[in-house]
């Protein structure tokens, strides 16, 4: 297995046909959405790593192998296509992960450590990423750590180099820590990242910055469906069914458009869709995939222990509409959501189901599993 990681998701219509033609050639034949909006590739044979290494790269996919684990940068993926948000965010994508590939200290941050970059809409900020940059209406950004209630107000323009110092503070932290804490909600209390010690590291770097007491934006994902923008553009919002597509079913969005962007929420942003898109993928806000996930499951993973996907297909109606339900093969629970979830979870002898870690029915066998869910799903928790 391959995971590619495609800061924001974002994938010029030549790079997605590379991606489909490696699926095909080096692959299974499918490419697996993450819940970053990264792209994995399964099913490929021994050594093949340096021939797929060298597509990538060729593509612009592998600006620096260095550096390619820490490419973790997930952005509202509507940002500049629909009129709405504070700003379009892509210029600070981009810019931002110039910064990271430059800088050789950057390296020592995990593959977990999230950057989020917001432009307003709150989608992003519901997925709790370790620093958060987040476009306000007047033109100025606000820089958040996670766990931290207190912003830091910015230029805009400084915010992608903010957010790499930000990052760099955590670094320190996690070092004077003695621990190995891999993102920041991680680091033990007594050597929290805290806006305050973020601000004299931004005053270090030449960086103006304010306090900001104010609540995060939260809002939703964009939902499947035609997406209508300003001056006539478009764009088609699909969903991936438990975020798998075929390299045919890849190629036909990637024809005829503007650009890709993938989406943490294992769907694809498509801007100026050819006529046949999403063929055999979700466009239908009310269907009943929307809000069902899973792992990869048996037998792509040796880890799990059911075939998860075949379940979450057999019950996908069940319980449509209510709380979002992540299926997972083991306790490790890959890829699951934030927020509020049934969080449906293989142990070998049936499905233990629980949701805001409180058990709501245990051993559930195959036959029950589509009541249970249903259940399950039409809890009234919150976060």
């Amino acid at each position: 297995m391959a995971r590619i990681r495609i800061p924001a998701g974002y994938l010029t219509v030549s790079q997605a046909e590379v991606l489909a033609d490696a699926a095909e050639s080096l692959g299974d034949g499918h490419l697996d959405i993450t819940s970053r909006g990264n792209v994995q590739l399964r099913g490929l044979a021994g050594g093949c790593g340096r021939e797929l290494a060298d597509v990538l790269d060729g593509a612009g996919l592998l600006p620096s192998p260095s550096h390619e684990r820490v490419r973790n940068i997930v952005a509202s993926p509507l940002s500049g296509l629909d009129g709405n948000g504070h700003a379009d965010v892509q210029p600070w994508v981009r810019e931002l992960d110039r910064l990271l590939c430059a800088d050789g200290n950057a390296t020592a941050l995990s593959g977990r450590f999230l950057f989020g970059l917001d432009d307003g809409r709150g989608d992003i900020t519901t997925l709790r990423a370790d620093v958060m940059l987040i476009a306000e209406p007047d033109g100025s950004a606000v820089l958040r750590v996670a766990g931290d209630p207190t912003a830091l107000r910015l230029r805009a323009e400084d915010g992608p180099r903010a957010a790499l110092v930000a990052a760099g503070a955590f670094l320190d932290a996690a070092r004077d820590s003695g621990t190995r804490a891999w993102r920041v909600r991680e680091l033990p209390p007594e050597h929290a990242l805290l806006a305050r010690d973020v601000a004299a590291r931004l005053a270090a770097a030449g960086i103006a910055c304010v306090p900001a007491e104010q609540p995060l934006p939260e809002g939703a994902p964009p939902a499947p469906g035609l997406v209508e923008g300003p001056g006539g553009r478009s764009a088609l919002s699909v969903l991936a069914p438990l975020g798998r597509l075929t390299a045919a079913q890849w190629r036909q969005l990637a024809e005829g458009a503007g650009e890709l962007r993938v989406t943490p929420w294992r769907g694809v942003v498509v801007a100026d869709p050819g006529a046949d898109a999403a063929v055999g993928l979700v466009t239908d806000p009310a269907s009943p995939w929307v809000g069902v996930g899973a792992c990869t499951g048996r037998p792509g993973c040796a880890k799990s222990l059911s075939d998860v996907r075949s379940d979450a297909a057999a019950t996908v109606g069940s319980g449509r509409g209510g709380l979002p339900v992540y299926w997972s093969g083991c306790e490790r629970r890959c890829g699951h959501p934030h927020g509020t979830w049934v969080d449906v979870v293989a142990t070998g002898a049936g499905y233990d189901i629980s949701v805001l870690g409180e058990p709501v029915r245990t051993g559930v066998t195959a036959a029950e599993l589509a009541g249970a869910i249903a259940a399950a799903r039409a809890t009234t928790a919150t976060r």
